[in-house]
């Protein structure tokens, strides 16, 4: 296996120059470098990662621990996560949890056995944070991602609670609707919490009394879901259906196929988050957008700024605004 001498010695410069090419830590002649990158493609030469790591007291890795990396919203964030990531030459170790909060607090004790640089993590519903802590106790820089409060750590999402107001009332004020389902799941996850308070602060506006057998909880998941709203459709159908997360709109509208119902026709639907390529749907799908991509680049940038000691005032809090879609779903033209 070739050695940094091998590729000095080929390029007729110091193995200090190698390394000041290699890991870009300080400017180098044109003419040098071009010497040095033609010596490490001749002789193969691959630098030792874990041996320069130790030496920086670093591993150049970081933890990436998401609920459920399949969602569209997730997977978007777990991009944007990998491209700030990459271009700051970290590798992201990703665990997905799976909404359990003892698969979470096992993630984050590997994570950090492996001495991991720093954490990104989006708290299941009933997170033991004390795992949280710890970790922020032993120095590890924390970045909470799309599902915030619980701890003093720097926090990264998205407005939940206008953005759901103001798709119910669109509903009510744009379409007449005063019956309107909210299709919620977990309420013990922040964000979902959120959404339903604008759900409820927009009929408070609005003047509607809430009724409570119009708002489905349960487990947020699909099939949960589709059981509970086939309930509220065959009984009590609502003139409007706003689910809080794509999989309680999959739910939702599984539930709507098995009775033989579809929006606009039936109900008028619009959702949170929604599906890839909404616009391709028929009817296109009203949806609550939120900017997933940049909210996990964004928690990225924050979390470096941690680890390489430039950002040290207290904790910090930012959330993106989403756009709202409005779509022919809920009885919006084409």
């Amino acid at each position: 296996m070739a050695t940094i001498s091998d590729v000095a010695r080929m390029a007729g410069v110091s193995t200090s120059t190698v390394s000041h090419v290699i890991n870009g830590t300080r400017p180098v002649r044109e003419e040098t470098r071009t010497r040095v990158e033609e010596a490490v493609r001749a002789t193969g030469y691959r630098r030792d990662s874990l041996a320069r790591a130790l030496r920086r007291s670093r591993t150049d890795s970081i933890g990436l621990v998401l609920t459920d990396v399949s969602e569209p919203a997730f997977a978007a964030m777990a991009r944007g996560v990998e491209r700030e990531a990459m271009s700051a030459g970290l590798t992201v170790l990703l665990a997905n949890s799976g909404e359990d909060a003892e698969l979470e607090a096992r993630a984050l004790e590997v994570l950090a056995e492996r001495r991991v640089d720093g954490l990104l993590i989006a708290p299941v519903a009933r997170s033991h944070l004390d795992a949280v802590t710890a970790v922020l106790d032993q120095g590890t820089p924390v970045v909470l991602i799309d599902r915030l409060g619980g701890v003093k750590a720097d926090q990264v999402g998205v407005e939940n609670t206008a953005p759901m107001r103001e798709l119910v009332l669109h509903l009510v004020e744009r379409h007449g609707h005063r019956r309107i389902a909210l299709a919620a799941g977990d309420t013990a996850v922040s964000t979902i919490a959120e959404r339903r308070r604008g759900y409820l602060e927009a009929l408070d506006e609005a003047g509607i009394d809430v009724d409570d057998t119009l708002i489905v909880t349960g487990s947020g998941r699909a099939d949960d879901t589709g059981e509970r709203m086939t309930g509220v459709l065959r009984q009590q159908r609502p003139s409007a259906v706003v689910a809080a997360s794509t999989e309680t709109a999959v739910g939702v509208l599984a539930a709507a196929k098995g009775l033989g119902l579809a929006p606009p026709e039936d109900f008028a639907f619009a959702t949170f988050d929604g599906f890839p390529h909404t616009d391709l749907f028929r009817p296109g799908i009203t949806a609550v957008v939120q900017p997933a991509h940049e909210i996990g680049a964004t928690a990225m940038e924050l979390l470096l700024s941690r680890i390489d000691g430039s950002l040290t005032a207290r904790p910090r809090t930012i959330r993106l605004e989403p756009e709202i879609t409005y779509r022919e779903s809920c009885g919006c033209p084409a």
